[in-house]
């Protein structure tokens, strides 16, 4: 049976998940108004087909981290002070898409909308390659002293391994957000967005593979949980290959699946690789974060135990009919708010 500490792990594991599987598809719709839509009403379109979804998708990060807070004090006190520069260009990033979301259709003039468009688009990368960058450092390892106290460098941050992930990440959530578009769209947008998803499925495959590879010789995981991983790996394959033949007959909701299996897996292998730590130490494994010596006290992951059993299930029922409500095809003749 799980303890308390393991228990919160796993469920800011499962927020984490949640957020890139929901939140990556609507990143990879923001990135195909620039790089699928050849005009304004077919950015519109994607726009619209997001519409209903994107700021709920974006709680799955405010509740990771809250529960992070809540949970693992010495985990978000470390992570936040040590990452603030970067947190703070994604909370930007968000902050002028959602505007963006709201404003682009306010005025009647190109360069008005093509200001926001912008900001839609660099929203949409920005945010999924940062949050990469963070996730690929858990696992490298970071200089964190006695005292929990960081004291990372631009390098330590930024390098070959961090920024090859950050280019990962925002590759599948481009074809992710392909497959959520060939299930929202009709016509012409559909069928572009099922090729492009075809033509990148290589260049993905290849990133994926090349991170894996990095990850075997330049972190310790593999040693860690090294049996664990390598199914994870080979689920992943199998997702991948399934995912390209299913592009290729047409059916897009599996599809659709299998590019947020591998996005799901993908996450899930950093957490499973971290397991007990939360962050690794870089200076003396003595030093790692664990989900014992970060650790809210026994009383306190109790009483939130019981909050979030009682909560999930109206915020979980909330998103399901969201999704259910708002199932249906967005074509270009119908009404376009955005």
């Amino acid at each position: 049976m799980l303890s308390l500490n393991e228990l919160w792990f796993v469920l800011i594991a499962v927020l984490f998940i949640g957020f890139f599987f929901l939140e990556g598809f609507d990143f990879g719709v923001g990135m195909q108004t620039q790089l699928l839509a050849k005009n304004d009403t077919e950015r519109r379109v994607l726009i619209n087909s997001i519409g209903p979804f994107w700021d709920a998708n974006e709680v799955w990060l405010i509740t990771g981290a809250g529960a992070m807070f809540a949970a693992f004090p010495d985990w978000y006190a470390t992570l936040f002070s040590g990452f603030y520069i970067p947190f703070v260009f994604a909370l930007l990033a968000l902050i002028a898409r959602g505007v963006a979301f709201e404003f682009r259709g306010k005025r009647d003039s190109l360069a008005w909308r093509r200001t926001w468009d912008a900001c839609i688009f660099f929203g949409s990368i920005v945010p999924p390659f940062l949050l990469a960058v963070v996730f690929a450092s858990f696992i490298k390892g970071l200089p964190i002293d006695a005292d929990m106290q960081m004291y990372a460098g631009f390098t330590d941050i930024v390098n070959v391994y961090t920024v090859v992930a950050g280019i990962t990440v925002v590759m599948l959530c481009l074809v992710h957000g392909l497959m959520f578009t060939t299930l929202r769209t009709v016509g012409g947008l559909q069928v572009r967005a099922r090729k492009l998803a075809q033509k990148l499925l290589l260049p993905l495959g290849a990133l994926l593979l090349t991170f894996v590879i990095m990850t075997y010789f330049m972190t310790d995981v593999f040693e860690v949980r090294g049996t664990v991983l390598l199914i994870v790996v080979i689920l992943g394959i199998i997702a991948y290959v399934l995912g390209g033949y299913f592009m290729t007959k047409k059916k897009d909701g599996w599809a659709f699946g299998m590019t947020g299996a591998v996005m799901a897996l993908s996450v899930a292998s950093i957490f499973i690789g971290l397991f007990p730590r939360v962050m690794i130490s870089s200076i003396d494994q003595a030093y790692n974060l664990t989900i014992t010596n970060a650790a809210s006290g026994q009383y306190s992951l109790k009483v939130m135990t019981i909050v979030a059993l009682t909560m999930l299930p109206f915020v979980l029922g909330y998103q399901i009919w969201s999704y259910f409500i708002f199932h249906k095809r967005i074509n270009e003749k119908e009404h376009l708010e955005y």
